[in-house]
Protein backbone atom coordinates (compact mmCIF):
# COMPACT_ATOMS: atom_id res chain seq x y z
CA UNK A 1 0.00 0.00 0.00
CA UNK A 2 1.21 3.25 -0.85
CA UNK A 3 4.51 4.48 -2.62
CA UNK A 4 7.31 1.94 -2.74
CA UNK A 5 10.20 4.01 -1.28
CA UNK A 6 13.54 3.55 -3.02
CA UNK A 7 15.59 5.62 -0.53
CA UNK A 8 17.83 3.48 1.69
CA UNK A 9 18.19 4.23 5.24
CA UNK A 10 21.22 6.58 6.00
CA UNK A 11 24.58 4.85 7.23
CA UNK A 12 23.98 7.58 9.94
CA UNK A 13 20.26 6.65 12.16
CA UNK A 14 17.90 9.42 11.63
CA UNK A 15 18.71 10.30 15.64
CA UNK A 16 22.00 10.93 15.24
CA UNK A 17 21.66 13.04 11.86
CA UNK A 18 23.19 16.15 12.19
CA UNK A 19 21.08 17.71 9.90
CA UNK A 20 18.16 16.34 12.14
CA UNK A 21 19.82 17.09 15.57
CA UNK A 22 19.98 20.42 14.51
CA UNK A 23 16.61 21.85 13.43
CA UNK A 24 15.02 19.96 16.41
CA UNK A 25 17.13 22.21 18.13
CA UNK A 26 17.13 25.74 16.05
CA UNK A 27 13.06 25.23 14.61
CA UNK A 28 11.07 24.86 18.07
CA UNK A 29 8.80 27.38 18.41
CA UNK A 30 9.84 28.67 15.34
CA UNK A 31 7.18 30.27 11.83
CA UNK A 32 6.90 28.38 8.93
CA UNK A 33 5.36 30.63 6.64
CA UNK A 34 7.76 29.73 3.49
CA UNK A 35 10.63 27.69 2.17
CA UNK A 36 12.41 30.82 2.51
CA UNK A 37 12.24 29.95 6.28
CA UNK A 38 14.14 27.20 6.57
CA UNK A 39 17.85 26.78 5.52
CA UNK A 40 18.93 23.89 2.85
CA UNK A 41 19.95 21.65 6.46
CA UNK A 42 16.24 22.21 7.89
CA UNK A 43 14.97 21.45 4.36
CA UNK A 44 17.23 17.81 4.17
CA UNK A 45 16.04 17.38 7.89
CA UNK A 46 12.18 17.30 7.16
CA UNK A 47 12.98 14.68 4.40
CA UNK A 48 15.19 12.38 6.40
CA UNK A 49 12.18 12.54 9.21
CA UNK A 50 9.75 12.17 6.99
CA UNK A 51 11.18 9.24 5.50
CA UNK A 52 11.61 7.93 9.23
CA UNK A 53 8.09 8.79 10.44
CA UNK A 54 7.03 7.20 7.49
CA UNK A 55 8.81 3.55 7.76
CA UNK A 56 8.45 3.73 11.85
CA UNK A 57 4.98 5.24 12.62
CA UNK A 58 4.69 3.55 15.56
CA UNK A 59 8.12 5.22 17.25
CA UNK A 60 5.89 8.61 17.05
CA UNK A 61 2.94 7.65 18.46
CA UNK A 62 2.85 9.52 21.53
CA UNK A 63 5.66 12.41 20.39
CA UNK A 64 2.65 15.21 20.23
CA UNK A 65 0.92 13.85 23.53
CA UNK A 66 -1.84 16.20 24.31
CA UNK A 67 -0.46 18.86 21.80
CA UNK A 68 -3.28 20.81 20.47
CA UNK A 69 -3.32 22.35 16.85
CA UNK A 70 -6.11 24.74 15.34
CA UNK A 71 -6.49 24.73 11.29
CA UNK A 72 -7.83 27.82 10.16
CA UNK A 73 -8.81 27.51 6.53
CA UNK A 74 -10.42 30.26 4.11
CA UNK A 75 -10.15 28.12 1.25
CA UNK A 76 -11.75 24.62 0.48
CA UNK A 77 -8.89 21.78 1.23
CA UNK A 78 -8.78 17.49 0.94
CA UNK A 79 -5.19 16.69 1.33
CA UNK A 80 -3.86 19.28 3.57
CA UNK A 81 -6.51 19.32 5.76
CA UNK A 82 -6.43 15.50 6.42
CA UNK A 83 -2.98 15.42 6.34
CA UNK A 84 -2.38 17.40 9.16
CA UNK A 85 -5.40 15.75 11.64
CA UNK A 86 -4.30 12.53 10.83
CA UNK A 87 -0.55 13.52 11.27
CA UNK A 88 -1.25 15.20 14.46
CA UNK A 89 -3.87 12.43 16.10
CA UNK A 90 -1.72 9.66 14.75
CA UNK A 91 1.09 11.24 17.16
CA UNK A 92 -1.03 12.11 20.10
CA UNK A 93 -2.04 15.34 19.70
CA UNK A 94 -5.85 16.68 18.31
CA UNK A 95 -6.90 18.86 15.73
CA UNK A 96 -9.61 21.61 15.72
CA UNK A 97 -10.42 22.68 12.25
CA UNK A 98 -12.24 26.60 12.26
CA UNK A 99 -13.82 27.09 8.53
CA UNK A 100 -12.79 30.11 7.28
CA UNK A 101 -14.30 29.88 3.88
CA UNK A 102 -17.07 32.57 4.78
CA UNK A 103 -15.64 34.74 6.71
CA UNK A 104 -12.10 35.55 6.13
CA UNK A 105 -9.26 35.62 8.70
CA UNK A 106 -9.47 39.43 9.95
CA UNK A 107 -12.73 40.25 8.87
CA UNK A 108 -14.71 39.87 11.98
CA UNK A 109 -11.44 40.59 14.23
CA UNK A 110 -8.05 41.52 13.87
CA UNK A 111 -5.36 39.05 13.32
CA UNK A 112 -3.40 40.31 15.45
CA UNK A 113 -5.93 39.88 18.51
CA UNK A 114 -6.58 36.50 17.38
CA UNK A 115 -3.41 35.70 17.70
CA UNK A 116 -3.15 36.32 20.82
CA UNK A 117 -6.14 34.18 21.94
CA UNK A 118 -4.78 31.42 19.76
CA UNK A 119 -1.62 30.88 21.47
CA UNK A 120 -3.40 30.95 24.93
CA UNK A 121 -5.30 27.77 23.98
CA UNK A 122 -3.48 25.91 20.84
CA UNK A 123 0.06 24.93 20.62
CA UNK A 124 0.57 25.02 16.44
CA UNK A 125 -1.41 27.49 14.11
CA UNK A 126 -2.16 26.18 10.78
CA UNK A 127 -3.62 28.62 8.26
CA UNK A 128 -4.69 28.15 4.78
CA UNK A 129 -5.37 31.84 3.22
CA UNK A 130 -5.79 33.96 0.35
CA UNK A 131 -3.63 36.88 1.55
CA UNK A 132 -0.04 35.89 2.27
CA UNK A 133 -0.25 38.84 4.62
CA UNK A 134 -2.55 37.30 6.61
CA UNK A 135 -0.38 34.40 7.45
CA UNK A 136 2.91 36.36 8.21
CA UNK A 137 0.81 38.88 10.30
CA UNK A 138 -0.61 35.41 12.20
CA UNK A 139 3.02 34.95 12.79
CA UNK A 140 3.99 38.45 13.89
CA UNK A 141 1.82 38.41 16.68
CA UNK A 142 1.66 34.38 18.08
CA UNK A 143 4.09 32.91 20.49
CA UNK A 144 3.28 29.81 19.23
CA UNK A 145 4.26 28.38 15.65
CA UNK A 146 2.53 29.39 12.60
CA UNK A 147 2.35 27.30 9.53
CA UNK A 148 1.39 28.53 5.81
CA UNK A 149 -0.80 25.79 4.57
CA UNK A 150 -1.21 27.12 1.36
CA UNK A 151 -1.65 31.31 1.10
CA UNK A 152 -1.45 33.08 -2.65
CA UNK A 153 2.04 33.20 -2.66
CA UNK A 154 3.19 29.64 -1.80
CA UNK A 155 2.18 26.45 -0.95
CA UNK A 156 5.60 24.95 1.12
CA UNK A 157 3.84 21.80 2.77
CA UNK A 158 2.87 20.47 -0.48
CA UNK A 159 6.62 21.09 -1.86
CA UNK A 160 8.16 19.54 1.44
CA UNK A 161 6.09 16.23 0.46
CA UNK A 162 7.02 16.22 -3.28
CA UNK A 163 10.36 16.40 -3.12
CA UNK A 164 10.18 13.53 -0.50
CA UNK A 165 8.54 11.56 -3.14
CA UNK A 166 11.16 12.41 -5.44
CA UNK A 167 13.82 11.43 -2.87
CA UNK A 168 11.64 7.77 -2.80
CA UNK A 169 11.60 7.32 -6.65
CA UNK A 170 14.91 8.72 -7.39
CA UNK A 171 17.26 7.69 -4.12
CA UNK A 172 18.07 12.01 -3.93
CA UNK A 173 16.95 14.95 -5.63
CA UNK A 174 20.37 16.34 -6.15
CA UNK A 175 21.11 17.07 -9.67
CA UNK A 176 18.00 16.06 -10.96
CA UNK A 177 16.40 18.03 -13.75
CA UNK A 178 13.00 18.88 -12.06
CA UNK A 179 10.62 20.52 -14.79
CA UNK A 180 7.27 22.71 -13.74
CA UNK A 181 5.17 23.52 -16.87
CA UNK A 182 2.32 25.99 -16.57
CA UNK A 183 1.31 28.73 -14.70
CA UNK A 184 4.09 29.93 -12.30
CA UNK A 185 1.80 30.35 -9.19
CA UNK A 186 2.37 29.79 -5.26
CA UNK A 187 2.94 26.09 -5.63
CA UNK A 188 5.76 26.76 -8.43
CA UNK A 189 6.88 29.23 -6.02
CA UNK A 190 7.99 26.80 -3.41
CA UNK A 191 8.57 24.02 -5.53
CA UNK A 192 11.52 26.22 -6.90
CA UNK A 193 12.85 27.61 -3.34
CA UNK A 194 12.75 23.67 -2.21
CA UNK A 195 14.37 22.54 -5.29
CA UNK A 196 16.95 25.20 -4.96
CA UNK A 197 17.47 24.20 -1.72
CA UNK A 198 17.79 20.45 -2.32
CA UNK A 199 20.55 20.70 -5.13
CA UNK A 200 17.49 20.04 -8.21
CA UNK A 201 18.03 21.47 -11.41
CA UNK A 202 14.91 23.12 -11.66
CA UNK A 203 12.99 24.47 -15.05
CA UNK A 204 10.02 26.21 -15.39
CA UNK A 205 8.14 26.99 -18.43
CA UNK A 206 5.84 28.97 -18.65
CA UNK A 207 3.27 31.58 -21.23
CA UNK A 208 4.20 34.93 -21.27
CA UNK A 209 3.45 37.08 -18.92
CA UNK A 210 2.50 34.14 -16.30
CA UNK A 211 6.23 33.57 -15.16
CA UNK A 212 6.88 33.14 -11.35
CA UNK A 213 7.53 36.27 -8.91
CA UNK A 214 11.12 37.53 -9.95
CA UNK A 215 11.75 37.96 -6.16
CA UNK A 216 11.11 34.73 -5.70
CA UNK A 217 13.24 33.69 -8.84
CA UNK A 218 15.98 35.89 -7.16
CA UNK A 219 15.61 34.14 -4.34
CA UNK A 220 16.16 30.17 -5.93
CA UNK A 221 18.89 31.39 -8.30
CA UNK A 222 20.60 32.82 -5.21
CA UNK A 223 19.91 29.25 -2.69
CA UNK A 224 20.89 27.22 -6.34
CA UNK A 225 24.10 28.76 -6.70
CA UNK A 226 24.80 27.97 -3.17
CA UNK A 227 24.08 24.28 -3.66
CA UNK A 228 25.45 23.54 -6.83
CA UNK A 229 22.41 23.69 -9.16
CA UNK A 230 20.32 25.66 -11.53
CA UNK A 231 16.74 27.80 -11.95
CA UNK A 232 15.95 28.01 -15.89
CA UNK A 233 12.96 29.81 -16.97
CA UNK A 234 11.22 29.40 -20.58
CA UNK A 235 8.62 29.75 -22.57
CA UNK A 236 8.62 26.64 -24.64
CA UNK A 237 7.19 23.75 -22.76
CA UNK A 238 8.88 21.27 -25.05
CA UNK A 239 12.52 22.10 -24.33
CA UNK A 240 11.62 22.40 -20.93
CA UNK A 241 10.68 18.81 -20.66
CA UNK A 242 13.57 17.16 -22.74
CA UNK A 243 15.38 15.43 -20.70
CA UNK A 244 13.66 15.94 -17.60
CA UNK A 245 13.42 13.01 -14.85
CA UNK A 246 10.00 14.49 -13.26
CA UNK A 247 7.39 16.60 -14.99
CA UNK A 248 5.15 18.64 -12.78
CA UNK A 249 1.79 20.56 -13.61
CA UNK A 250 -1.02 22.45 -11.68
CA UNK A 251 -4.21 23.84 -12.60
CA UNK A 252 -3.95 27.10 -15.04
CA UNK A 253 -6.74 28.73 -12.46
CA UNK A 254 -5.80 29.10 -8.80
CA UNK A 255 -8.70 29.31 -6.34
CA UNK A 256 -10.22 32.94 -6.38
CA UNK A 257 -8.93 33.09 -9.63
CA UNK A 258 -12.13 31.51 -11.63
CA UNK A 259 -12.96 34.69 -13.23
CA UNK A 260 -10.32 34.06 -15.42
CA UNK A 261 -10.96 30.70 -16.85
CA UNK A 262 -12.35 31.69 -20.27
CA UNK A 263 -9.63 33.79 -21.11
CA UNK A 264 -6.44 31.23 -19.74
CA UNK A 265 -8.13 28.46 -21.41
CA UNK A 266 -5.72 28.96 -24.48
CA UNK A 267 -3.15 30.41 -23.26
CA UNK A 268 -2.23 27.40 -21.44
CA UNK A 269 -3.63 24.75 -24.01
CA UNK A 270 0.14 24.58 -25.88
CA UNK A 271 1.78 23.72 -21.99
CA UNK A 272 -1.17 20.55 -21.46
CA UNK A 273 1.20 17.61 -19.98
CA UNK A 274 0.26 14.68 -22.75
CA UNK A 275 1.34 11.51 -23.51
CA UNK A 276 3.94 13.46 -26.84
CA UNK A 277 5.09 16.37 -23.62
CA UNK A 278 6.12 13.05 -21.59
CA UNK A 279 8.00 11.23 -24.55
CA UNK A 280 10.47 14.15 -24.18
CA UNK A 281 11.67 13.38 -20.67
CA UNK A 282 14.03 11.03 -19.90
CA UNK A 283 13.04 7.12 -19.81
CA UNK A 284 12.42 7.01 -16.03
CA UNK A 285 10.71 10.14 -15.72
CA UNK A 286 8.04 10.75 -13.43
CA UNK A 287 4.82 12.55 -13.51
CA UNK A 288 3.64 14.93 -10.61
CA UNK A 289 0.52 17.26 -9.41
CA UNK A 290 -0.39 18.69 -6.52
CA UNK A 291 -4.21 18.13 -6.92
CA UNK A 292 -6.70 18.51 -7.57
CA UNK A 293 -6.22 17.94 -10.83
CA UNK A 294 -8.65 19.22 -13.87
CA UNK A 295 -8.47 16.41 -16.30
CA UNK A 296 -7.55 16.83 -19.80
CA UNK A 297 -7.21 20.17 -19.29
CA UNK A 298 -3.40 20.56 -17.94
CA UNK A 299 -3.15 17.16 -18.12
CA UNK A 300 -4.52 14.09 -19.90
CA UNK A 301 -6.13 11.13 -18.13
CA UNK A 302 -3.60 8.77 -20.11
CA UNK A 303 -0.65 10.80 -18.04
CA UNK A 304 -2.34 11.43 -14.76
CA UNK A 305 -3.59 7.61 -14.83
CA UNK A 306 -0.33 6.13 -16.84
CA UNK A 307 2.75 4.21 -14.89
CA UNK A 308 4.62 7.30 -14.96
CA UNK A 309 2.46 9.23 -12.41
CA UNK A 310 3.37 9.35 -8.97
CA UNK A 311 -0.03 11.82 -8.02
CA UNK A 312 -1.11 9.68 -5.05
CA UNK A 313 2.13 9.27 -3.60
CA UNK A 314 2.64 13.05 -3.14
CA UNK A 315 -0.41 12.90 -1.52
CA UNK A 316 0.50 9.93 0.45
CA UNK A 317 3.28 11.76 1.70
CA UNK A 318 2.20 15.05 2.57
CA UNK A 319 1.05 13.08 6.08
CA UNK A 320 4.28 11.85 6.13
CA UNK A 321 6.22 15.30 5.54
CA UNK A 322 3.66 17.29 7.52
CA UNK A 323 4.49 14.95 10.64
CA UNK A 324 8.18 15.62 10.33
CA UNK A 325 7.36 19.51 10.24
CA UNK A 326 4.97 19.11 13.11
CA UNK A 327 7.37 16.98 15.41
CA UNK A 328 10.63 20.12 14.44
CA UNK A 329 8.75 22.71 15.30
CA UNK A 330 6.80 21.36 18.37
CA UNK A 331 9.38 20.01 19.91
CA UNK A 332 7.89 16.20 19.47
CA UNK A 333 11.23 14.47 19.22
CA UNK A 334 12.32 14.47 22.79
CA UNK A 335 9.17 12.21 23.32
CA UNK A 336 10.65 9.52 21.31
CA UNK A 337 12.73 6.98 22.38
CA UNK A 338 15.34 6.67 20.12
CA UNK A 339 16.04 10.52 20.22
CA UNK A 340 15.15 10.96 24.29
CA UNK A 341 18.05 8.48 24.70
CA UNK A 342 20.53 10.15 22.78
Amino acid sequence: MGSQATVESTAIPVEKDADVVAAAARMAGEDMCSVADLSSAEVRAIMKLGHDVKRNPREYRHALDAKQMVLMFEKASLRTRLAFETGINTMGGNAIFVDQTSSPLGEREAIADVARNLERWVDVIVLRTYAHDTITEMAAHSRVPVINALSDFEHPCQALADFMTIEEHFGTAAGLNFTYVGDGNNVCHSLMLTGAQLGANVTVATPRGYSPDIEIVTLARDMAQANGCEIRLLQDPQAAAEGADAIYTDVCVSMGMEHESTKRAPIFRPFQVNEALMGKAAPNAVFMHCLPARRNAEVTDAVIDGPQSIVFDQAENRMHAQKALLLLLLGGLANVAKFSAQ
